[in-house]
Order: C-alpha cells, then sequence, then structure tokens
C-alpha cells in the first residue's frame, strides 16, 4: 500500500514538473517573439514625444543625468536644426503622484520658456488625474510658452501660477514637481548651450 502512495507522489510530482517546463518555455517563447515590438512602440512613442514638445530638428544629442541616489536618471535631447540647438526636450519623472510615478516629456526653448509638454506614462485615476493629458484636458497647455524662473511651478492652492485640474490637486501637483525638476535640471546643465 505504501508504495502505491510513493508512486502516485512520484507521478504528481514529475506531471508537475512537466506542466512547469512547458509553461516555462511557452512563456519565454511569447517573450522572445513580443520583446522586439515592445521596444520599438516603446522607442516610437518617445520619439513622438520628443517632436512635439520641441521645433523641429535634424540632430538630436543625448545626455543622462543623474537624479537623487543613482537609481533614476532625466535624460536630455538636445535638438539642433542646422547645427543650432532650437531646443531640449528633457524626460523627467516624479513619484508624487496620487497612484505613484508620473513620466513627462518637457520641451525648453533656447530662453529657457516651455515649448510643449507630453505625458509618457502615468496611472492616475481615470476621469482625475488623467486630465494631465492634453488629450484629456487643456490643463497642460498652460504651461506653454512661461517661463519657470517667473512662472511658479506650483498650483494656486500652494501659492503657484497653475490652475489645478478639478478634484486632482495631487496630480496637478505631481505634474508641476516633475516639470520643475525638468527645469532644475535644464538650468544646472547649462540650458540650450
Amino acid at each position: 500500500m505504501a508504495s502505491k502512495r510513493e508512486s502516485n507522489f512520484v507521478n504528481m510530482v514529475v506531471t508537475l514538473f512537466i506542466v512547469a517546463a512547458v509553461a516555462a518555455f511557452a512563456l519565454g517563447g511569447v517573450y522572445s517573439v513580443t520583446k522586439e515590438p515592445i521596444a520599438l512602440a516603446k522607442k516610437a512613442k518617445l520619439e513622438a514625444a520628443i517632436k512635439a514638445v520641441v521645433p523641429a530638428f535634424d540632430e538630436l544629442n543625448t545626455q543622462t543625468v543623474p537624479v537623487g541616489d543613482g537609481g533614476d536618471s532625466i535624460i536630455l535631447y538636445r535638438a539642433s536644426k542646422e547645427g543650432q540647438v532650437v531646443g531640449t526636450a528633457i524626460k523627467t519623472f516624479t513619484m508624487k503622484g496620487f497612484s505613484g510615478r508620473i513620466e513627462l516629456m518637457v520641451g525648453f526653448l533656447n530662453d529657457g520658456s516651455i515649448d510643449n509638454t507630453a505625458v509618457l506614462m502615468h496611472k492616475e485615476t481615470p476621469g482625475l488625474g488623467d486630465k494631465m493629458d492634453k488629450s484629456k484636458s487643456d490643463f497642460p497647455l498652460q504651461f506653454k510658452g512661461k517661463n519657470p524662473a517667473s512662472f511658479k511651478l506650483k498650483v494656486k492652492k500652494d501659492g503657484g501660477d497653475v490652475d489645478a485640474i478639478t478634484a486632482a490637486t495631487i496630480s496637478s501637483r505631481a505634474f508641476c514637481d516633475a516639470v520643475q525638476t525638468a527645469y532644475d535640471v535644464f538650468e544646472k546643465e547649462g540650458g540650450n548651450k
């Protein structure tokens, strides 16, 4: 009787091992098939965001600036046309969103003013915090043409110049924080040199 139980246990372990191995190989196959298309889609989204936030350009130089304890970086894309810098797109982020991390692309002109912004990633509440995206509301338009040297990148409730998204003050503050981080790095790295 004991050998029959041992046999059933061994059969179950072998069966479980086979099922796990097949699942692992299938998952690995799916990963290898989808890895490149996902990377290409991310690259296309990034390129579209850069083009949306700076004037037309024919050359792009990239610079990575570590922030904080070295875990994250801010990336600067200096856009040039015919050898002259026309703007800098900065991929920035904040962890202060209502639902965590928010990533933006912020474009600065040579005088330090904001040319445009684009939301790259967020997990904010649909219908509230997601209104930071210009496809959902006019909230980001208030930054266009403003120079953070004189335009206070805080919501009005906190003494700044930014009209917050109704019922999404935390998301609005986070957006301002990410733009301020981008501007601080822009200034630290010499603007559009």
